[in-house]
């Protein structure tokens, strides 16, 4: 059986994908590795309250769009991780969307290789 990672594990992860989707879009400018590590924390803190109650008060959008209204709900996350980061700077909506897909890619797939095992 798989053991979770612990919580420095998840932060140490979540940053390395916050730089690296820094680093392949040009839409997104982070100032140094620990504004990513800061941004991995937002990120972690706001998917945890914030993003929950968008999605209640949401519902009825998200069931008309087949769920890709969540992809919204992750953009205004960014957003406003955007506004409370001095070194965090993401151009557009749809940078922010294409941000937060890169980040969850890279994310799921170092979890998952980075072990070691398959």
């Amino acid at each position: 059986m798989r053991q979770k990672p612990g919580l420095l594990t998840r932060l140490v992860v979540s940053s390395i994908a916050v730089f690296a989707a820094d680093w392949l879009l040009p839409g997104v400018r982070i100032s140094s590795f620990s504004t990513a590590v800061a941004v991995a924390i937002v990120l972690g803190l706001l998917n945890a309250t914030l993003k929950p109650l968008l999605i209640v008060i949401t519902i009825p959008l998200t069931f008309m769009s087949l769920g890709l209204f969540l992809l919204i709900i992750n953009a205004i996350i960014i957003g406003v991780a955007d506004q409370w980061i001095d070194g965090l700077e993401v151009a557009s909506v749809w940078t922010a969307v294409l941000f937060s897909l890169l980040v969850s890619t890279i994310s799921s797939w170092m979890y998952r290789y980075g072990d070691g095992k398959r």
